[in-house]
């Protein structure tokens, strides 16, 4: 297994059904600039490799696979299995991308800033068990720096909302502050600014901060500031809405680390469990215009763009992996240096990437989160690497 997945692998499955976040062991980390980007590597036309990854997918038992990659404008759109190439879909973690823009704009702006305490925002609210709000950062928050513990790998809370449990509580609503409390239930991953750890309590905290700021739910945030300006019609906040807007696949689950175990229909579901964190749903074209916007400039002004891409190192494990405030950062092993998120949520693994000067772009979907490989489709898109038959 190469780093780069291994690493993008432990992010991406933070809200995955039936998956937790592993902790990567890490000494204290300074933040540092995100390494200047190679050159692109040429870019390729012919996008058979990444439609080869698709049908890997569905050969490993995806029930369907779709891409969409853009390069110089040209577009190129892939479906392996029971899929439409417009299907919209769970984006899971892509929504911290969303999140974090949102308070870089804010900042921009004068009316925050990403190194206030956590504590004037939220006054009281990570407070517990060693967690203290007066320390964070909301920089922190963005970048996963912060110690704050993770909600999603709580126990009771992964059987009740992940496991088994998925079924007779699939339609609960979450208030995003019942969710820090089970966070803060339990002691930190580590004092603040000494580690990195992936923690969706992060960004359940950053949603509500712009709440504060903004005087109204996080979701009109992204909505004004981001999903109409740049006319993503296929994109929204559901808040607790449960069902996914067509065009759209079902979504299939085991609820259960075991492959051979029941599979589940798990399209249906309440998304306030997952919050700024995870809940937004899109497509495939959406994603890659929302990213390209980004990378180029569009979304921010150059300051905000800096700390944007400013990274801090994920372990010495994956040096080729590294996470900035709601983006990631990785170099392929063809050198293809790329920048955006992965997102994983019941049912629902996806992928959005691009290079740093937006000219190609990739956002992919499989609709199954206990097996498949949505690595692979980056790997084959930006590298051209066909996936190995097994």
């Amino acid at each position: 297994m190469r780093t780069t997945r291994t690493a993008r692998t432990v992010v991406a499955a933070a809200l995955a059904a039936g998956l937790t976040v592993t902790a990567l062991a890490a000494p204290a980390l300074a933040t540092t600039a995100g390494a200047p980007a190679a050159p692109a590597a040429p870019a390729k036309q012919d996008h058979a490799a990444t439609l080869a990854a698709l049908r890997a997918n569905v050969d490993a038992g995806v029930p369907g696979a779709v891409a969409q990659a853009r390069i110089d404008g040209r577009s190129w759109t892939g479906t392996a299995g029971e899929r439409g190439g417009a299907d919209r879909f769970r984006v899971g973690s892509i929504t911290k991308t969303f999140t974090a823009t949102v308070l870089l704009q804010l900042q921009a702006e004068g009316r925050i800033d990403l190194d206030d305490p956590v504590e004037k925002w939220l006054p009281g609210l990570v407070r517990g068990n060693g967690h203290d709000g007066r320390k964070i950062t909301v920089r922190q928050l963005l970048n996963h720096t912060s110690g704050v513990y993770s909600y999603t790998e709580d126990p009771a809370f992964q059987e009740k909302v992940f496991g088994p449990g998925f079924l007779e509580h699939r339609y609960d609503t979450w208030n995003p502050r019942d969710l820090v409390a089970v966070a803060t239930s339990h002691a930190p991953d580590f004092a603040p600014g000494t580690s990195w750890h992936y923690s969706n309590t992060n960004f359940v905290l950053a949603g509500l901060v712009i709440e504060e700021v903004t005087g109204r739910p996080y979701g009109k945030a992204v909505e004004n500031r981001i999903i109409k300006p740049l006319k993503l019609r296929a994109t929204s906040v559901p808040g607790t809405r449960v069902n996914v807007p067509r065009p759209s696949s079902r979504a299939y689950s085991t609820l259960v680390p075991e492959k051979t175990s029941p599979v589940h229909d798990v399209t249906e579901l309440n998304p306030s469990l997952a919050h700024a964190a995870g809940e937004m749903i899109s497509d495939s074209a959406d994603l890659q215009t929302f990213y390209r916007a980004l990378l180029k400039g569009r979304l921010l002004p150059k300051a905000e763009m800096r700390e944007l891409t400013t990274t801090v190192p994920v372990s010495p494990q994956y040096p080729d992996y590294r996470y900035g405030l709601g983006i990631s950062w990785q170099k392929l092993s063809c050198g293809t240096e790329i920048w955006g998120h992965g997102g994983g949520i019941h049912g629902s693994l996806s992928e959005a990437y691009t290079t740093r000067d937006g000219r190609h772009t990739l956002a992919a979907n499989i609709n199954a989160d206990w097996t498949g490989d949505t690595q692979a489709v980056i790997d084959a898109e930006f590298c051209g690497t066909v996936p190995a038959k097994k």
